[in-house]
């Protein structure tokens, strides 16, 4: 079963908190524009889950906001997400270096 995905703006940071995956990511795709237009970081320091397709989802943010000149930052990387963008590979793509 899967909780509930919420978010908050705060300045130039999209904080998300719950849950993010493929049962509920769809309210923050749909609204993707809205939230990101103003945004350099997103905050996943409160996220408890996140499977494959909210992972995609992030890679997806950070690309569509780079084609907008803006290098968006994911911060608050735990390890288990961490350990998720490792076994994909993507490294390069959402460093990880830093752990809240």
């Amino acid at each position: 079963m899967t909780g509930e995905l919420q978010w908050q703006s705060e300045q130039q940071t999209l904080i998300l908190l719950g849950d993010l995956d493929r049962e509920t990511l769809l309210p923050l795709w749909q609204q993707r524009e809205i939230l990101l237009a103003d945004k350099n970081c997103i905050d996943v320091s409160q996220l408890g889950r996140v499977d494959s397709s909210g992972l995609a989802l992030l890679v997806h943010f950070r690309d569509q906001r780079l084609q907008h000149g803006v290098e968006m930052k994911i911060s608050g990387i735990t390890d288990r997400l961490r350990t998720l963008i490792e076994l994909y590979n993507l490294q390069q793509i959402i460093p990880a270096d830093t752990v809240s």
